[in-house]
């Protein structure tokens, strides 16, 4: 289960990652953040958002043009 979820959606890039970044100062190491976003550009903003935090993308998924992004923070 996810420790924490944030709502992007309806959000252009890059404000569901900068909202991202903060909502995971709450979640403790090792928590789960579940990001969902609209805009499309959002895939390759987490991707290279994880590759720069240290997060790990656990799961990238769609559903009915919404997006759920799996973070884990590291711990």
């Amino acid at each position: 289960p996810a420790t924490a979820t944030l709502d992007a959606t309806g959000l252009l890039c890059p404000l569901p990652v900068l909202k991202a970044r903060r909502a995971l100062r709450e979640v403790p190491p090792g928590g789960i953040l579940d990001v969902l976003a609209t805009d499309p550009g959002a895939a390759k903003d987490f991707e290279h958002f994880c590759h720069t935090t240290g997060c790990e993308l656990l799961s990238a998924s769609e559903t009915d043009g919404v997006l759920r992004f799996r973070l884990k923070k590291p711990g």
